[in-house]
């Protein structure tokens, strides 16, 4: 139970209260009682961005982070520390030994997180993921190197395919040929790894929605907001008469976005939908004739051409 904020002393009735914030209690000025003690402070936590020359008001470090190979909970010795000023040259070689294997990494888990992890991150500054999806990446592949599953593979690969499988967890759409571009690893060797540590992890991985991916394809061909919402209408008109199943949602989601811009006479060439998303122009071809058929949207396609 919340108590109510106090205006008048219980035991003389003088509303001259004071709230002393640095010790947590509450108490009268006229009779010198202690209303409240051990006051909870729901005020936000200090910081500061100085150096270690001056008095630090913060009461906690920074958060844990799976990002980092320690989980940000390792501690070392200050470079700027009183040990250093003080005593005698034994005494200062002695802490400078103990900071240099202080800051050396034992394990080989460590190590190769360390390493990793810094690798994981450019990946995922190059793709521009959220901090999310790299969090959860390097979730991901800590418990893939704890499981021994890296042994036998590039820490490469093993990467792409722990950020590719924490995207389609966060339904964040990146193709492997994104990954593959990012990383520097065949696209095909990525989808095998992501396979592997997903099997052996038993990670549920959900099929790809091709209405993900429409926003980055309408963007970067620069349509409308309406060319975007009717693609996303005319895949959920394919998805119920089932011709979304067995096909790649990349180009299912261009194909879509081809015909709804050809339907608001914002014509796009099929070759400059290709590049976008990242397919050939025989896929946008195919997943084009066969959405006009079976959704019958012939007839309104030609008559926007005829204009």
């Amino acid at each position: 139970m919340i108590r109510k904020s106090l205006k008048e002393c219980p035991e003389c009735g003088s509303s001259d209260i004071f709230r002393n914030t640095d010790k947590g209690e509450t108490l009268c000025r006229t009779c010198g009682l202690v209303i409240e003690d051990r006051m909870v402070d729901f005020s936000q936590e200090w910081r500061d961005f100085q150096d270690d020359s001056g008095p630090s008001k913060r009461r906690s470090g920074a958060p844990t982070s799976h990002t980092q190979f320690d989980q940000g909970l390792g501690t070392e010795i200050g470079s700027t520390s009183d040990f250093y000023k003080l005593g005698s040259d034994k005494d200062r070689d002695k802490f400078f030994r103990l900071r240099k294997w202080n800051i050396r990494i034992s394990t080989a888990i460590e190590r190769n997180l360390k390493v990793a992890l810094a690798e994981l991150k450019r990946v995922s500054s190059f793709l521009k993921l959220p901090k999310s999806v790299e969090e959860e990446a390097a979730r991901i592949y800590r418990l893939a190197v704890q499981k021994g599953l890296v042994r036998g593979r590039s820490m490469e690969s093993v990467v792409a395919g722990a950020l590719y499988a924490a995207c389609r967890r966060h339904e964040v759409p990146r193709t492997l040929d994104e990954m593959g571009e990012a990383s520097g690893i065949e696209k095909k060797e990525i989808g095998r790894t992501y396979r592997f540590v997903t099997r052996e992890l038993g990670i549920s991985i959900k099929p790809s929605n091709p209405a993900d991916y429409i926003p980055r394809f309408a963007s970067a061909l620069k349509l409308s907001a309406e060319t975007q919402s009717r693609s996303v209408e005319i895949l959920e008109m394919a998805r119920e008469v089932e011709l979304t199943s067995g096909r790649g949602p990349t180009g299912i989601a261009a194909a879509a976005l081809y015909v709804s811009s050809l339907l608001h006479g914002e014509k796009r060439t099929q070759r400059e939908v290709a590049d976008v998303a990242g397919v050939t122009e025989v896929t946008i071809r195919n997943r084009y004739k066969e959405l006009i058929k079976r959704l019958n949207l012939t007839k309104q396609v030609e008559k926007t051409k005829k204009k």
